[in-house]
Protein backbone atom coordinates (compact mmCIF):
# COMPACT_ATOMS: atom_id res chain seq x y z
CA UNK A 1 0.00 0.00 0.00
CA UNK A 2 1.37 3.37 -0.99
CA UNK A 3 1.86 5.99 1.63
CA UNK A 4 1.09 9.64 1.18
CA UNK A 5 3.46 12.38 2.24
CA UNK A 6 2.46 14.18 5.41
CA UNK A 7 4.77 17.11 4.74
CA UNK A 8 3.06 20.49 5.15
CA UNK A 9 2.21 22.29 1.92
CA UNK A 10 4.72 24.79 0.71
CA UNK A 11 3.29 28.29 1.14
CA UNK A 12 2.77 30.24 -2.02
CA UNK A 13 5.16 33.07 -2.54
CA UNK A 14 3.44 36.39 -2.45
CA UNK A 15 4.52 39.27 -4.60
CA UNK A 16 6.27 41.96 -2.67
CA UNK A 17 4.27 45.14 -2.48
CA UNK A 18 7.33 47.28 -1.92
CA UNK A 19 8.51 49.46 -4.75
CA UNK A 20 11.54 47.97 -6.52
CA UNK A 21 14.74 49.82 -5.83
CA UNK A 22 16.37 51.64 -8.68
CA UNK A 23 19.91 50.63 -9.54
CA UNK A 24 22.74 53.19 -9.26
CA UNK A 25 23.12 52.95 -13.04
CA UNK A 26 19.60 54.31 -13.54
CA UNK A 27 20.50 57.42 -11.54
CA UNK A 28 23.64 57.91 -13.60
CA UNK A 29 21.62 57.66 -16.82
CA UNK A 30 19.57 60.67 -15.73
CA UNK A 31 22.71 62.79 -15.87
CA UNK A 32 23.59 61.89 -19.45
CA UNK A 33 21.24 64.28 -21.26
CA UNK A 34 21.98 67.31 -19.00
CA UNK A 35 25.72 66.78 -19.48
CA UNK A 36 25.27 66.50 -23.25
CA UNK A 37 23.31 69.76 -23.31
CA UNK A 38 25.96 71.42 -21.15
CA UNK A 39 28.71 70.25 -23.48
CA UNK A 40 26.77 71.44 -26.55
CA UNK A 41 26.28 74.81 -24.86
CA UNK A 42 30.01 75.15 -24.15
CA UNK A 43 31.02 74.10 -27.67
CA UNK A 44 28.54 76.54 -29.21
CA UNK A 45 29.87 79.37 -27.05
CA UNK A 46 33.50 78.54 -27.88
CA UNK A 47 32.68 78.43 -31.60
CA UNK A 48 30.94 81.81 -31.44
CA UNK A 49 27.50 80.45 -32.27
CA UNK A 50 26.21 81.78 -28.94
CA UNK A 51 27.48 85.28 -28.22
CA UNK A 52 28.82 86.02 -24.73
CA UNK A 53 26.62 89.14 -24.64
CA UNK A 54 23.56 86.96 -25.27
CA UNK A 55 24.39 84.10 -22.92
CA UNK A 56 27.64 83.43 -21.11
CA UNK A 57 29.32 80.05 -21.52
CA UNK A 58 29.14 77.41 -18.78
CA UNK A 59 32.86 77.92 -18.10
CA UNK A 60 32.35 81.66 -17.57
CA UNK A 61 29.28 81.04 -15.42
CA UNK A 62 31.22 78.60 -13.23
CA UNK A 63 34.06 81.14 -12.85
CA UNK A 64 31.59 83.88 -11.92
CA UNK A 65 29.87 81.59 -9.41
CA UNK A 66 33.21 80.80 -7.77
CA UNK A 67 34.05 84.51 -7.58
CA UNK A 68 30.66 85.36 -6.03
CA UNK A 69 31.16 82.61 -3.47
CA UNK A 70 34.68 83.83 -2.59
CA UNK A 71 33.65 87.44 -2.01
CA UNK A 72 30.56 86.38 -0.01
CA UNK A 73 28.02 88.01 -2.34
CA UNK A 74 26.27 84.78 -3.27
CA UNK A 75 26.14 83.43 0.28
CA UNK A 76 24.69 86.63 1.71
CA UNK A 77 22.10 86.97 -1.05
CA UNK A 78 21.07 83.33 -0.67
CA UNK A 79 20.59 83.63 3.10
CA UNK A 80 18.39 86.71 2.67
CA UNK A 81 16.22 84.95 0.07
CA UNK A 82 15.91 81.79 2.17
CA UNK A 83 14.86 83.88 5.17
CA UNK A 84 12.15 85.59 3.12
CA UNK A 85 10.80 82.28 1.86
CA UNK A 86 10.87 80.75 5.35
CA UNK A 87 8.92 83.62 6.92
CA UNK A 88 6.44 83.94 4.04
CA UNK A 89 5.93 80.19 3.94
CA UNK A 90 5.32 80.00 7.70
CA UNK A 91 2.67 82.73 7.51
CA UNK A 92 0.91 81.28 4.46
CA UNK A 93 1.06 77.69 5.66
CA UNK A 94 -0.40 78.63 9.04
CA UNK A 95 -3.35 80.41 7.48
CA UNK A 96 -3.91 77.71 4.87
CA UNK A 97 -3.82 74.80 7.31
CA UNK A 98 -5.94 76.46 9.99
CA UNK A 99 -8.65 77.50 7.54
CA UNK A 100 -8.63 74.06 5.89
CA UNK A 101 -9.05 72.25 9.22
CA UNK A 102 -11.84 74.57 10.35
CA UNK A 103 -13.66 74.30 7.02
CA UNK A 104 -13.09 70.56 6.81
CA UNK A 105 -14.57 69.81 10.22
CA UNK A 106 -17.68 71.97 9.90
CA UNK A 107 -20.05 72.43 6.98
CA UNK A 108 -21.15 75.77 8.38
CA UNK A 109 -17.54 76.96 8.58
CA UNK A 110 -16.88 75.70 5.06
CA UNK A 111 -19.86 77.71 3.73
CA UNK A 112 -18.40 80.80 5.40
CA UNK A 113 -14.72 80.30 4.54
CA UNK A 114 -14.63 78.57 1.17
CA UNK A 115 -16.50 81.06 -1.10
CA UNK A 116 -14.24 84.09 -0.42
CA UNK A 117 -11.13 81.95 -0.63
CA UNK A 118 -12.23 80.49 -3.95
CA UNK A 119 -12.79 84.01 -5.30
CA UNK A 120 -9.36 85.14 -4.09
CA UNK A 121 -7.77 82.01 -5.53
CA UNK A 122 -8.90 82.92 -9.04
CA UNK A 123 -7.07 86.25 -8.86
CA UNK A 124 -3.51 86.22 -10.22
CA UNK A 125 -1.65 87.04 -7.02
CA UNK A 126 1.18 88.67 -8.92
CA UNK A 127 -1.39 91.19 -10.12
CA UNK A 128 -1.91 92.25 -6.52
CA UNK A 129 1.61 93.68 -6.28
CA UNK A 130 0.50 97.30 -6.93
CA UNK A 131 -2.09 97.05 -4.16
CA UNK A 132 0.44 95.47 -1.78
CA UNK A 133 2.84 98.35 -2.45
CA UNK A 134 0.09 100.92 -1.81
CA UNK A 135 -0.98 99.19 1.39
CA UNK A 136 2.39 98.13 2.82
CA UNK A 137 5.02 100.27 1.12
CA UNK A 138 8.13 98.92 -0.59
CA UNK A 139 9.76 97.20 2.38
CA UNK A 140 9.70 93.55 3.36
CA UNK A 141 5.95 93.37 4.06
CA UNK A 142 4.70 93.18 0.43
CA UNK A 143 7.35 90.57 -0.40
CA UNK A 144 6.30 88.35 2.50
CA UNK A 145 2.61 88.89 1.72
CA UNK A 146 3.12 87.81 -1.88
CA UNK A 147 4.90 84.62 -0.82
CA UNK A 148 2.34 83.86 1.89
CA UNK A 149 -0.57 84.32 -0.50
CA UNK A 150 0.98 81.94 -3.01
CA UNK A 151 1.59 79.34 -0.31
CA UNK A 152 -1.80 79.43 1.40
CA UNK A 153 -4.10 78.30 -1.41
CA UNK A 154 -2.48 74.97 -2.43
CA UNK A 155 -2.23 73.90 1.21
CA UNK A 156 -5.81 74.95 1.90
CA UNK A 157 -7.26 73.15 -1.13
CA UNK A 158 -5.31 69.92 -0.69
CA UNK A 159 -5.80 69.69 3.06
CA UNK A 160 -9.53 70.38 2.73
CA UNK A 161 -9.79 67.71 0.02
CA UNK A 162 -7.89 65.28 2.25
CA UNK A 163 -10.21 65.86 5.20
CA UNK A 164 -13.34 65.58 3.05
CA UNK A 165 -11.97 62.41 1.47
CA UNK A 166 -11.76 60.50 4.75
CA UNK A 167 -14.16 57.57 4.79
CA UNK A 168 -17.21 58.48 6.82
CA UNK A 169 -17.36 55.00 8.30
CA UNK A 170 -13.92 55.60 9.81
CA UNK A 171 -15.05 58.71 11.66
CA UNK A 172 -18.24 56.97 12.77
CA UNK A 173 -16.20 54.06 14.12
CA UNK A 174 -13.94 56.47 16.00
CA UNK A 175 -17.00 58.10 17.56
CA UNK A 176 -18.47 54.72 18.47
CA UNK A 177 -15.19 53.76 20.16
CA UNK A 178 -15.56 56.76 22.43
CA UNK A 179 -12.61 58.79 21.11
CA UNK A 180 -12.59 62.40 22.18
CA UNK A 181 -12.53 65.26 19.67
CA UNK A 182 -8.77 65.72 20.05
CA UNK A 183 -8.19 61.96 19.73
CA UNK A 184 -10.25 61.85 16.52
CA UNK A 185 -8.16 64.70 15.12
CA UNK A 186 -4.93 62.92 16.02
CA UNK A 187 -5.78 59.34 15.06
CA UNK A 188 -8.27 59.79 12.20
CA UNK A 189 -8.22 63.23 10.63
CA UNK A 190 -4.46 63.85 10.55
CA UNK A 191 -3.46 60.42 9.11
CA UNK A 192 -6.33 60.53 6.63
CA UNK A 193 -5.56 64.02 5.32
CA UNK A 194 -1.76 63.74 5.49
CA UNK A 195 -1.16 62.41 1.93
CA UNK A 196 -3.09 65.27 0.34
CA UNK A 197 -1.53 67.79 2.70
CA UNK A 198 1.97 66.71 1.68
CA UNK A 199 1.02 67.12 -1.98
CA UNK A 200 -0.13 70.64 -1.18
CA UNK A 201 3.11 71.24 0.72
CA UNK A 202 5.19 70.38 -2.33
CA UNK A 203 3.08 72.63 -4.53
CA UNK A 204 3.27 75.46 -2.00
CA UNK A 205 7.04 75.31 -1.77
CA UNK A 206 7.34 75.52 -5.54
CA UNK A 207 5.03 78.54 -5.65
CA UNK A 208 6.94 80.10 -2.74
CA UNK A 209 10.16 80.17 -4.77
CA UNK A 210 8.37 81.47 -7.86
CA UNK A 211 6.76 84.20 -5.76
CA UNK A 212 10.13 85.09 -4.28
CA UNK A 213 11.62 85.72 -7.73
CA UNK A 214 8.87 88.25 -8.45
CA UNK A 215 8.83 89.65 -4.91
CA UNK A 216 12.52 90.48 -4.98
CA UNK A 217 11.96 92.77 -7.94
CA UNK A 218 9.91 95.08 -5.67
CA UNK A 219 12.61 97.62 -4.80
CA UNK A 220 14.75 94.97 -3.13
CA UNK A 221 18.18 95.96 -1.82
CA UNK A 222 19.33 92.45 -0.96
CA UNK A 223 18.75 88.85 -1.94
CA UNK A 224 19.15 86.84 -5.11
CA UNK A 225 16.61 88.95 -6.97
CA UNK A 226 18.56 92.11 -6.20
CA UNK A 227 21.75 90.43 -7.39
CA UNK A 228 20.05 89.41 -10.65
CA UNK A 229 18.61 92.88 -11.24
CA UNK A 230 21.99 94.46 -10.56
CA UNK A 231 23.61 92.08 -13.06
CA UNK A 232 20.91 92.89 -15.61
CA UNK A 233 21.72 96.59 -15.42
CA UNK A 234 25.32 95.81 -16.36
CA UNK A 235 24.42 93.10 -18.93
CA UNK A 236 26.18 90.41 -16.88
CA UNK A 237 24.43 87.30 -18.16
CA UNK A 238 26.79 85.04 -16.23
CA UNK A 239 25.71 86.47 -12.85
CA UNK A 240 22.05 86.32 -13.92
CA UNK A 241 22.34 82.61 -14.74
CA UNK A 242 24.13 81.98 -11.43
CA UNK A 243 21.26 83.57 -9.52
CA UNK A 244 18.65 81.61 -11.46
CA UNK A 245 20.60 78.39 -10.90
CA UNK A 246 20.64 79.01 -7.15
CA UNK A 247 16.87 79.58 -7.21
CA UNK A 248 16.44 76.24 -9.02
CA UNK A 249 18.76 74.37 -6.65
CA UNK A 250 16.98 75.76 -3.59
CA UNK A 251 13.63 74.70 -5.03
CA UNK A 252 14.90 71.21 -5.78
CA UNK A 253 16.45 70.91 -2.31
CA UNK A 254 13.24 71.85 -0.49
CA UNK A 255 11.22 69.52 -2.71
CA UNK A 256 13.64 66.67 -1.95
CA UNK A 257 13.25 67.32 1.78
CA UNK A 258 9.45 67.15 1.52
CA UNK A 259 9.65 63.96 -0.55
CA UNK A 260 11.86 62.40 2.12
CA UNK A 261 9.42 63.43 4.85
CA UNK A 262 6.57 62.08 2.73
CA UNK A 263 8.27 58.70 2.48
CA UNK A 264 8.82 58.57 6.23
CA UNK A 265 5.39 59.85 7.22
CA UNK A 266 3.49 57.61 4.81
CA UNK A 267 5.51 54.46 5.36
CA UNK A 268 2.39 52.88 6.89
CA UNK A 269 0.81 52.78 3.42
CA UNK A 270 3.33 50.15 2.30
Amino acid sequence: MSTTSLAPPVPRRTRSRSRPRRSPLSYLRRWVSPLILLAFWQVSSSAGVISESTLASPRQIAATAAELVRDGTLGTATLVSVERVAIGFAIGATFGLVLAVVAGLSRVAEDAIDPPLQMLRTLPHFGLIPLFILWMGIGEAPKLALIALGVAFPLYLNTLAGIRGIDRRTTEAATAMGLTWSQRIRHVIVPGALPQTLVGLRQSLGIAWLSLIVAETISAHSGLGYMINHARDFLQTDAIVVGLAVYALLGLATDAVVRHLEGRALAWRG
